[in-house]
């Protein structure tokens, strides 16, 4: 029997990178975890980043103490603090409840506006596809709703002109680029951001108990991504494929 096929790789290269760019995610900390050395990249290089955080993050801690509403307000001022670390713009905050989170018209549109506003050639979401990473870790459901209703606001809403009207004109995003997958198809060296990445997940200090803990894992994730593809630290993505 003929051993099963491999998946393409494609080894983004610095051609790749957008005039703009935004990243669509749940919690304060999700899109630095996700793609903060891609962003880190791209903004250095003249991209227009924007992020997008749709919950408030109030219930992002395992001290049954923490107070809600001081969290979501330490939460966001790290948010920003990561946002400035990778060069991108203040984050934009839907404040919805952490854990709670719908995919309805509500947020679609909300999304839809933010699509608009930004006009990105690029989207950053989490791939609402994956689920079950193996027998470790059972994808949060928030990463889940977030992913499919960003997929639900790209297409077709965003561009064409008779959803959400009152969401502004029109815009056509080029590809998708889902992070936390199962079925990655793009690579992109992040040996040059690397320092950047750490640091902007080092200012979540709400979630990160050891700054030197977070930066080894960070750098071995990164690494092993890198080593499917010749890159010494490396982010991967399902790249897909919106325009008309």
């Amino acid at each position: 029997m003929a051993p099963p096929a491999q998946p393409s790789r494609t080894f983004s290269s610095i051609q790749d990178i957008p005039r703009t760019a935004l990243a669509i995610y749940a919690h304060p900390d999700d899109p630095f975890i996700s793609c903060a050395g891609t962003l880190a990249l791209w903004a250095e290089a003249g991209c227009n980043v924007d992020v997008v955080i749709c919950t408030r993050g109030e219930k992002g801690s395992r001290n049954a103490s923490s107070d809600p509403r001081e969290l979501a307000a330490v939460r966001e001022k790290e948010a920003a603090r990561s946002a400035e670390v990778i060069g991108c713009n203040t984050p934009h905050l839907l404040g919805y409840p952490d854990g709670e989170m719908e995919n309805n018209l509500d947020l679609v549109g909300k999304l839809v506006r933010c699509i608009r506003e930004v006009q990105p050639e690029v989207v950053f979401c989490p791939d609402p596809t994956a689920v079950l990473f193996g027998e470790e870790y059972i994808n949060h459901r928030d990463h889940r709703i977030i992913g499919m209703a960003t997929l639900d606001a790209l297409s077709p809403a965003a561009a064409m002109p008779l959803y959400f009207p009152e969401a502004g004109k029109p815009h056509q995003v080029d590809y998708a680029y889902l992070s936390g997958t199962l079925e990655p198809s793009v690579w992109i060296d992040i040996t040059a951001s690397i320092t950047k990445k750490v640091a902007s997940i080092e200012c979540q200090k709400s979630q990160v108990d050891s700054a030197e803990w977070i930066g080894d894992l960070i750098r071995e994730r990164a690494r092993g991504e890198g080593q499917k593809v010749g890159a010494s630290f490396a982010e991967s993505f399902r790249r897909v494929h919106t325009g008309a």
